[in-house]
């Protein structure tokens, strides 16, 4: 059986990575994970700078999942290239860096530090809020997410990956505008924005009054954008979005996904990821299926 697939000219020996903001940067879960066994390891987002993150309390279960206000709090690039990515270096895994930014100006800075690093790919995580446009997420704007993809593609010789924002009208109308732009692939879904309220305190769950909702509730919303953004791109599409077993992750394929990330189930099962793995090459057994690509966009055919 083959179980390779290829996203942006990289070959993974199977299509599970782990989600940005759940694994660390692979160190913090390798006591529980054998990182070999992987497609690729994303790590948590990094900026150019050290990011402090929001104040506590910033994360909280909800019924089927969880709420996170971190405020994508990160060391800094510095950190990241001389503690991490060497860590990372030891492994036969891809190794897919997660960038973040407040302006285009820090994106790019973050980017071009890693101009000369060892690594496979970047996602561009374009949730953040653009300082300059008054907090508005990059990923909510057809333009912004045009133009922030544009910048980053004339400044580095990595293939990029945009990572969407579901708090939108149209998800395929932000997928068209980063394909346009030049984005080699495209992840979704990043969190839907939600809230909750602790009734016997009378006050907000979270001290960041909101924060983003993840994990098994979200899966139905995650594959139909999937679905919709297969039927708009040629790029490929990495899925995510309350995956915890391998039926679910071959969903998502089956929807259009090439690849997909396991996030919040590594909370709850730290071994998800290898788990699902060995569920995919059961799945193709079970099926007859020689090679996993088989099954990419299948309910589109």
């Amino acid at each position: 059986m083959n179980t390779k697939v290829t996203i942006a000219g990289v070959e993974l020996k199977n299509p599970v990575m782990t989600a940005s903001g759940t694994f660390g940067s692979g160190m913090e879960y390798s006591q529980f994970v054998d990182l070999n066994e992987l497609g690729a390891v994303v790590t948590k987002g990094v900026a150019s700078v050290p990011w402090p993150g929001n104040p506590t309390p910033r994360v909280v279960e909800t019924y089927g999942g969880m709420l996170n206000a971190i405020g994508l709090q990160n060391p800094g690039m510095d950190v990241f290239t001389k503690r991490d990515l060497p860590f990372l270096h030891q492994f036969d895994t891809k190794i897919i860096v997660n960038v973040c930014g407040h302006s285009t100006e820090e994106y790019l800075d973050a980017v071009k530090k890693l101009a000369d690093q060892k690594v496979d790919l970047l996602e561009i995580n374009i949730s953040c809020p653009n300082v300059k446009e008054g907090g508005i997420a990059f990923g909510q704007k057809p333009e912004s997410a045009y133009e922030i993809t544009k910048a980053i593609k004339e400044v580095t010789k990595h293939p990029i990956i945009m990572k969407l924002s579901p708090n939108v009208t149209d998800i395929k109308e932000m997928a068209k505008a980063v394909e346009d732009a030049g984005a080699d692939a495209v992840s979704l879904i990043n969190t839907l924005t939600g809230m909750k309220i602790d009734i016997e305190r009378q006050t907000f769950a979270l001290a960041n009054k909101t924060g983003g909702m993840s994990g098994p509730a979200v899966k139905p919303v995650a594959v139909r954008m999937v679905n919709e953004v297969a039927n708009t791109v040629k790029i490929p599409i990495i899925g995510m979005g309350g995956i915890a077993t391998a039926e679910d992750a071959i969903e998502f394929m089956l929807a259009g996904a090439t690849a997909v990330s396991v996030g919040t189930a590594n909370f709850f099962n730290p071994t998800a990821t290898v788990e699902i793995v060995k569920g995919i090459e059961d799945y193709m057994k079970r099926h007859n299926c020689e090679d996993v690509n088989e099954l990419v966009g299948l309910v589109n055919r």
